[in-house]
């Protein structure tokens, strides 16, 4: 079961489980829009695709809710970086 990560990995937004909008690698790293194409569509950690995660229908949320654990990345995404 996918952990829905509550945040973008590089900027912190907040990503809800109910959002469309939140992309995934196949290791579960997050991040929204921005920072995804920034990262020209692949992920900083492992370098596997990013893809729009899918959404876990509202009443299923309830017995299986998203993870809390809010996840930043090891080093600034390209548009943090200093």
């Amino acid at each position: 079961m996918l952990q829905l990560r509550p945040n973008c990995e590089c900027c912190d937004r907040d990503l809800p489980a109910d959002s469309g909008v939140a992309l995934i690698c196949s290791f579960e790293c997050t991040f929204c829009p921005a920072c995804a194409e920034h990262l020209g569509g692949a992920c900083p950690n492992c370098g596997g695709e990013l893809v729009q995660r899918p959404r876990r229908p509202t009443a299923k949320l309830t017995a299986n809710p998203a993870s809390s654990e809010r996840v930043h990345g090891k080093r600034p995404c390209p548009q943090h970086a200093g």
